[in-house]
């Protein structure tokens, strides 16, 4: 690293010797929680100030002693794959006092702790605020009681605070997501798939009641997750007489065929006149209506417990390293502030905003403006309830779109899978069907991607036909690897044949490079001037255009799980090291997220050269610590990551130098880091992005209907889009314009945000480096959005 880029900003000026920081968690518990707390104390260490745990939240703080104690690298060993939070949370009435936050000043000054990381909820996060805002008239009371000398009223005159929303609830404005949201999703869809089974073989209705007494992000997340039948949620309460319609549907719905209902409610569900909804109550009503066999699950505190999502864990650790930077860079001007990540950027919120935002959600539902809660809620909340609307339920044909521009038929759109399956396919193809439907479009499958299409392998798809498909792994229309340049005449007849006015591919690397052969055959068959769009879905996330791939979510947290349980396999045996490949082609994702989800002393990737020194100096490192109190390292290789330095190399390499040390062991993930049901994120990323998709494709089929010909003619390059998550929002960007970004003979984009995070996971294992801290995340105001936002911005 010595020839830095003059533009970039490195955080050895931001040296935090002399400084101390404390950190607690405070409030409810959520899964996370420990990986955050792992980053501030790692990265505290790192930049050589002193950590302190403070446990037991306040209620630590107020009783000093031997709650709060400085701790070192290896205290927070072995605990990011823990559930809750290992230093304890506890409600403090004592500290809601100004004589309990007294006493919490005086046992902080007595260890010169002047910088704070509070994770917890807005109770706990206004709690430090107030705290921050006494701190120099409480140092002033201590001096003039002779408790600590004016000295150090000087010395620390001013208190940072910065911090982490810690919430299952996903109910603190101006953040994306919050820690532990993502995992009380994965208890929740855990659940919802398993009561599938059964509900199945009874023919019953199931009423899930899940955690959200002011918020109704999980239950509506859940609800879009897995295709529920109804949701009651706090902010969106149903209309008048929604007993009657809710009863209707279920009908509708069985009569159809259909074996099972899900109802979800959140705890706090409400009614147009603020009255609770229980599940007792939705039960009930059932029953009585329409005698079906109902059955109520509580989940209750189980939505709390569990390992960390790969997510979590991920948004936890980058969120505590943000914050020890926010601390480090924090003057006595610097309003205490939240860290966050808005997209896959981090950010940085005054705190008061977003606790105020989030009040004035409250304050909206209290007087029943309802609209307004949702807007306030933010983009996310608002494009998820609008697309559960999309797709929760049909239309009467009499209500469908017609006769598009004085077209004779309704457009047809066909939407096919290319490339390896990918778990939240079935999710986005069942999006696309229900929306495109509403839309007043014809939807066709394709089944076996382009092979399919050149051999007729195409059918009208229903709305029911995709029924019960967000929770199924792999890919139900079939998806192959060919490209279509080999089948273009036939393509181009079954085109013809079948009148379709549209394509929706779902896929990876191969989806990119078959849209770009259809775009250039357009010079020579008219059939491909139609709207194309891609959506991208592959474990590898090697997709140019996108930060985000579906499938890799599932895929990460395949990986992450199987590390805890290989790291677990070790438990009580002599000092072992894992050696571990993952898939992902060159493209480096799932090995360099995989290592910092689960925790990994190194990730050899075919983005960062290596060498046999790097190897060397790997081991010698990990050998270090194993002389210490650590029992086991994890060492993560991509696939192709150097075609001399395989796997089994690196696990003979490590096997030989760590001898009278550790021992290894090597596991190849294979295949399976592509199979299993979907993840939370990919259900929902997959049901969003492609209704997306082809609310575009009915926006360019209008714009491109020629009414003299009666047909679509588009053969603009802006009409062959991928569609793709950069940074904070969704953009639809031409196939064409792509190709600059692209490594073709790699298959990987040239550039890839993730890399920056490369150090971060050095960091954490206890390498020293240079971490880029030009591209954190810098003070905003929480954005206030408009409702056409939520039509266009983020998801």
């Amino acid at each position: 690293m010595a020839d830095q880029p003059a533009d970039k900003k490195f955080f050895e000026n931001l040296s935090g010797a002399g400084k101390a920081i404390g950190v607690l968690t405070s409030g409810g518990d959520a899964q996370g929680m420990n990986a955050a707390v792992r980053a501030v104390v790692r990265m505290g260490i790192y930049v050589e100030a002193k950590v302190y745990f403070i446990y037991e939240g306040y209620q630590g703080m107020v009783d000093g002693g031997d709650n709060i104690v400085e701790v070192s690298w290896e205290s927070v060993s072995s605990i990011l794959q823990v559930g809750g939070t290992v230093i304890g949370s506890a409600r403090c009435k004592e500290f809601r006092t100004r004589e309990g936050r007294l006493k919490a000043a005086f046992n902080l000054i007595q260890r010169g702790i002047t910088n704070l990381c509070v994770i917890g909820g807005d109770g706990s996060l206004t709690g430090a605020n107030l705290f921050r805002e006494e701190w120099s008239g409480l140092l002033e009371e201590l001096a003039q009681s002779g408790k600590i000398e004016e000295e150090a009223v000087k010395k620390y005159v001013y208190l940072n605070i910065v911090g982490m929303v810690g919430s299952i609830d996903n109910d603190f404005c101006g953040t994306d997501m919050t820690i532990g949201t993502d995992s009380a999703l994965h208890r929740i869809i855990e659940v919802v798939d398993a009561i599938m089974t059964t509900a199945q073989s009874h023919q019953r209705t199931f009423v899930l009641e899940v955690m959200g007494r002011h918020c109704g992000y999980l239950a509506l997340v859940s609800a879009l997750a897995c295709g529920a039948d109804w949701v009651f949620i706090p902010e969106y309460p149903p209309e008048e007489g929604w007993e009657d319609q809710m009863c209707v549907k279920l009908s509708e719905n069985r009569a159809r065929k259909k074996r099972l209902n899900i109802i979800i409610v959140a705890e706090g569900a409400i009614d147009s006149h603020n009255k609770s909804i229980t599940s007792e109550k939705v039960k009930d009503l059932v029953v009585q209506q329409l005698g079906f066999d109902t059955r109520v699950t509580i989940l209750g505190h189980v939505q709390r417990g569990g390992t960390p999502s790969a997510f979590d864990r991920i948004l936890a650790s980058r969120m505590g390293v943000e914050a020890v930077l926010a601390l480090l860079e924090a003057t006595a001007d610097t309003p205490a502030c939240v860290v966050s990540l808005s997209g896959n950027q981090a950010v940085r919120l005054p705190l008061m905003e977003c606790v105020q935002m989030t009040q004035e959600v409250q304050k909206a539902m209290d007087e029943r403006k309802f609209c307004e809660a949702v807007r306030l809620r933010g983009r996310s909340f608002e494009n998820n309830l609008n697309t559960y609307k999309l797709l929760s339920h049909r239309k009467p044909d009499t209500e469908l779109p017609k006769d598009h521009l004085s077209c004779s038929t309704n457009f047809n759109v066909a939407v096919l899978n290319v490339g390896a399956p990918a778990a939240g396919m079935n999710a986005a193809v069942r999006s696309a069907v229900r929306v495109g439907i509403t839309e007043g479009h014809n939807m066709f499958a394709v089944i076996d991607g382009f092979e399919g299409f050149a051999n007729g392998q195409i059918k009208e798809i229903s709305w029911r036909d995709v029924g019960g498909w967000t929770g199924q792994g792999g890919s139900l229309l079939g998806t192959k690897r060919a490209l279509p340049a080999k089948y273009l005449e036939k393509i181009a007849d079954q085109m013809r044949t079948n009148n379709i006015n549209a394509l929706m591919v779902i896929g990876g690397f191969e989806a990119y490079l078959g849209l770009l052969e259809l775009s250039a055959a357009r010079e020579k068959y008219d059939e491909f001037c139609v709207p194309m769009v891609m959506v991208p879905a592959t474990v590898s996330n090697n997709v140019p255009g996108s930060d985000f791939s579906i499938g890799a979510d599932t895929a990460l947290n395949t990986i992450t799980d199987t590390c805890d349980r290989i790291k677990q396999s070790a438990s009580g045996t002599k000092r072992r090291v894992f050696i571990i490949e993952t898939m992902g082609g060159y493209c480096g994702y799932l090995a360099n997220m995989g290592g910092l989800a689960a925790g990994a002393d190194a990730a050899y990737i075919f983005e960062e050269k290596f060498d046999i020194r790097e190897l060397q100096a790997n081991v010698e490192h990990l050998t270090e610590k194993m002389k210490t109190s650590i029992q086991r390292g994890l060492v993560l290789r991509n696939e192709n990551s150097n075609e001399n330095y395989t796997t089994d190399f690196i696990y003979q390499l490590y096997s030989e130098e760590g001898k009278g040390v550790f021992d290894c062991r090597k596991n190849v993930l294979g295949h399976m880091q592509q199979g299993g049901a979907p993840s939370p994120f990919d259900r929902n990323f997959g049901t969003k992005i492609s209704a997306k998709a082809i609310q575009w494709i009915s926006k360019k089929l209008r714009e491109t209907y020629r009414r003299d010909e009666g047909k679509v003619f588009a053969n603009t390059e802006d009409s062959v889009c991928l569609l793709g998550m950069r940074r904070r929002n969704l953009l639809f960007q031409p196939v064409v314009e792509l190709k600059d970004q692209a490594d073709f003979v790699h298959r990987i984009p040239k550039e890839q945000w993730w890399l920056k995070l490369r150090p971060l996971m050095k960091i954490l294992a206890k390498y020293k480096t240079s971490y880029d801290v030009s591209d954190s995340g810098q003070l905003e105001h929480v954005a206030r959005h408009s409702p056409k936002e939520a039509e266009t911005g983020a998801i």
